[in-house]
């Protein structure tokens, strides 16, 4: 307890010093590096890279500019199928979560908020990347892999120290080029894209590799690569953080690996590789230990992010375990009641639920009960401001809770996302109808005291 004092301490100081040199911090580049889903982590589990920019905006999702004071930055990555263009830029809470504003992210998702939240912010921002079609209907493509990125899956920020003049440099360039796309999966893709960034900062810091990918740029090897390129440059800030996947219904990302790593996991190659050909099977093995491909955590030292407030560290095992036990206490769960039963009830609830914005804007699911319509707010502003009858409620962040206290890699919160939530669902069961009138009234502010760099995602 005494180390556990002297660390949050720590944070704290680290925190004000943060806040007060904010006005004179430097800018970052971050690496982020996206877990697989869906049908193509069963295929391939290499995932997806991408580079966060925090002292790039996006002027338009095409044109480049420098960020105004209190400004966060953009996301920049190359796409296949998103209107012929290379790469877009797109805003990080946009990037991350489809909305605008960071109290608006929601606490817990199914796959129809995800694609309304899209298709809303796509409407109201991206209709020169993704125009609606001529009946006013949504389009197809890839535009979706621009918005909402943490619904999808987990990912992890590798960030390096940049200068002003660095990124004006970079705007000017990228501005200046054919924004044409010639994707190809194994030499032009979203990896390469993210090595060029990064090395227009800090020329030859990463390169591919020949053996453990076969020649194909991954987003995993650029992440070993930075992190070597960091420990040759020390006098270079450096740092690790994870953006945990968001709670919800939606399937989980899978863990991200290499070309041979992928290749030797998977038993739907392996196995037969095997069976067919043992010497070729243990050439594989060869690479995959000779080269270290595997060795990668990058959950390591990784610190949580979350929008509205500052990196820190995973939720301790003692104190997951002890939220555990007081919440299935609190919320008198059934003790045969297993994860599964618990997802088939949301499943049901959630089969004839549609998505909206309530009067402010903010995401809330309209559930009908008999005939009923109720609205459940899906954000931290207006889940207690809803006409839902509390159970329903109640069991939406008592889900958020399971899911961040899940025991596991990658983290999934820290100390003060659960206390959050915990103080949430406890109001949620004891409030009463001037408590629900007071929290409407109660201004929320994000807090950013530096963009991805001691302040939200390092």
């Amino acid at each position: 307890m005494l180390q556990l004092g002297k660390i949050r301490r720590a944070l704290c100081t680290l925190a004000v010093l943060v806040s007060g040199c904010a006005s004179v911090a430097h800018a970052s580049a971050t690496l982020l590096l996206e877990e697989p889903y869906g049908k193509l982590g069963f295929f391939t589990a290499t995932g997806h890279a991408a580079v966060y920019l925090s002292g790039v905006c996006a002027e338009t999702p095409l044109r480049l500019r420098t960020c105004a004071p209190g400004e966060l930055g953009a996301v920049i990555s190359r796409y296949d199928g998103v209107g012929g263009y290379d790469w877009v830029a797109i805003p990080l809470i946009p990037y991350l979560y489809a909305v605008e504003n960071a109290a608006d992210i929601p606490l817990f998702v199914d796959p129809k908020t995800v694609a309304f939240l899209r298709d809303h912010y796509r409407r109201e921002h991206l209709e020169m990347v993704a125009p609606d079609r001529d009946d006013g209907s949504t389009p197809g493509g890839n535009w979706y892999e621009l918005l909402g990125s943490a619904y999808d899956r987990t990912a992890y920020g590798f960030d390096i120290e940049t200068t002003p003049e660095q990124d004006r440099a970079f705007i000017e360039d990228y501005n200046s080029r054919s924004n044409e796309s010639h994707f190809h999966i194994t030499y032009r893709n979203c990896a390469d894209f993210a090595k060029d960034v990064i090395n227009f900062y800090y020329p030859k810091a990463l390169h591919r590799s020949v053996i453990a990918d076969i020649g194909i740029t991954t987003p995993k090897q650029m992440a070993k690569m930075l992190i070597k390129f960091s420990r040759r440059h020390p006098e270079l800030q450096f740092s690790r953080s994870v953006i945990p996947q968001v709670p919800g219904s939606t399937a989980r990302s899978q863990p991200v690996h290499g070309v041979v790593e992928s290749f030797l996991k998977s038993k739907k190659y392996i196995v037969p590789s095997a069976i067919a050909s043992p010497i070729f099977a243990g050439c594989v093995m060869a690479v995959y230990v000779g080269t270290g491909a595997g060795r990668l955590d990058p959950a390591k030292d990784a610190l949580v992010y979350n929008a509205q407030r500052d990196l820190e560290p995973p939720i301790g095992p003692e104190d997951r375990r002890s939220y555990q036990l007081e919440l299935s206490h609190l919320t008198a769960e059934p003790a045969l009641e297993t994860n599964t039963a618990r997802a088939e009830k949301w499943r049901r609830l959630l089969r004839n639920a549609s998505p909206d914005l309530d009067a402010e804007g903010r995401p809330v699911l309209r559930i009908r009960l008999g005939d009923e319509v109720v609205r459940v707010g899906l954000s931290a502003n207006n889940i207690l401001t809803g006409d839902a009858p509390e159970p329903l409620t109640q069991e939406l962040l008592a889900a958020r809770l399971r899911s961040e206290l899940h025991k596991g890699n990658p983290p999934k919160a820290s100390e003060s996302d659960v206390t959050r939530d915990w103080h949430l669902l406890q109001k949620a069961m004891n409030r009463s109808d001037g408590e629900v009138a007071a929290q409407s009234r109660r201004p929320q502010q994000a807090s950013f005291s530096r963009p991805l760099r001691g302040g939200n995602l390092q």
